[in-house]
């Protein structure tokens, strides 16, 4: 049996306690008015959830990725919307720059985004770059001292409010992912802007939006990693946001499960409590059993990570199993709850509304089984 140590569940204690008592009770008003949580931010920040594996020399906690795993999923369980701002600040944002970055390029841009003070977010996905990431078509023009980029981004969670940007351009749309290159990007340069801000289904206290540069000036200083090797880096940092979209829909799945099991133990007909009914206990039985599985495959997928293995099937299947898992929960608890399930005024409606994202970005399920299938195939 896996067991956390003392200092994981000193971790989850923490995250647990706040995200219960500071982050729970204002989710339905931040589903409602769909208003970016700032003060919850800084929150994270003054907790350390903002550089959780980022190391203390810059400005993080110096933890572990199991220790951001279990942190994270009980800030999903309170508020799945929050939980995707410090999934991004730390898999999309921070970790290229820690694993890629040059030392001057974790001071200036890397500790910020640790401590709170800057916002990050990973701008990858284009019109026709989705799941096909290596069709980059935002162009990178060699220039004296650096790159001029021009094209747009799509979908970029923490768009709208980032201040550092880590993205991709291609010096050469034509040779697909060999002329990625990626970079890192201040959103006061001259020629960037962010574009429409999308309304969404779910997870609305998030900001997604489209990111357009007009002839954006980027230092050779701030291109990350080497030139040619952008594709590299997005493919590794992916492996960790998977991590963190898995703990994310651990936290909306568990958060459903709770709130299935009261209804059932309130809830009454033909007598007796609908508990007692064996159709309600299998959906109960089903829910929890998916969810343990799925909590399995991503403290491996952490634990992997931390070893530093290759886990890239690993992390698929982490982010596969348990993002389906938080859909099939939020399914059946809305069906527990019947028709009070489908009205707001019960939060079954808003989980399962968030819960319908994560099996789309980070990869859609059907990219993540093309990765397991390959590394199946490849072994």
């Amino acid at each position: 049996m896996f067991q956390l140590s003392d200092d994981h569940l000193a971790i989850r204690d923490m995250a647990r306690e706040f995200a219960r008592n500071e982050v729970l009770p204002g989710a339905a008003t931040r589903d409602r008015t769909g208003d970016f949580p700032h003060d919850l931010f800084a929150n994270l920040a003054e907790l350390g959830l903002t550089g959780v594996f980022v190391p203390e020399d810059y400005g993080g906690s110096g933890l572990d990725v199991l220790s951001y795993v279990v942190a994270l999923e009980e800030i999903s369980y309170a508020d799945a919307g929050l939980g995707v701002i410090m999934s991004v600040q730390n898999s999309l944002a921070g970790w290229p720059i820690l694993a890629f970055g040059t030392h001057e390029q974790k001071l200036r841009w890397l500790a910020p985004m640790a401590t709170g003070e800057k916002i990050g977010c990973y701008a990858l996905t284009e019109p026709d770059a989705g799941s096909d990431a290596g069709a980059q078509k935002t162009k990178a023009d060699k220039v004296d001292g650096g790159y001029r980029l021009t094209g747009s981004k799509i979908w970029i969670t923490n768009g709208p409010q980032a201040s550092t940007v880590v993205t991709y351009a291609n010096l050469d749309p034509a040779s697909r992912h060999r002329g990625v290159c990626a970079f890192i990007l201040s959103s006061d340069s001259p020629g960037y802007s962010v574009g429409k801000i999308e309304e969404k289904l779910g997870i609305h206290c998030s900001g997604t939006s489209e990111l357009v540069y007009d002839g954006v000036m980027v230092p050779s200083e701030q291109l990350l990693h080497e030139e040619g090797k952008g594709f590299t880096v997005a493919m590794a940092t992916l492996d960790g946001g998977r991590i963190g979209i898995a703990a994310q829909s651990l936290g909306i799945a568990q958060r459903c499960l709770d709130l299935a099991t009261a209804q059932a133990k309130e809830r009454h007909t033909f007598g007796k409590p609908i508990a007692a009914h064996q159709a309600i206990q299998w959906k109960l039985a089903d829910m929890r059993t998916r969810i343990e599985a799925s909590r399995l495959l991503t403290y491996r997928a952490a634990a992997l990570k931390d070893a530093g293995s290759r886990a890239s099937a690993e992390c698929s299947m982490a982010k596969l199993f348990a993002s389906e898992t938080a859909n099939f929960c939020a399914y059946e608890a809305v069906q527990i709850f019947g028709g009070y399930g489908f009205s707001r005024e019960y939060e079954v409606e808003r989980l399962y509304r968030d819960a319908r994202i994560t099996t789309l970005y980070e990869g859609t399920s059907e990219i993540q089984r093309l990765v397991i299938a390959k590394d199946t195939l490849d072994g």
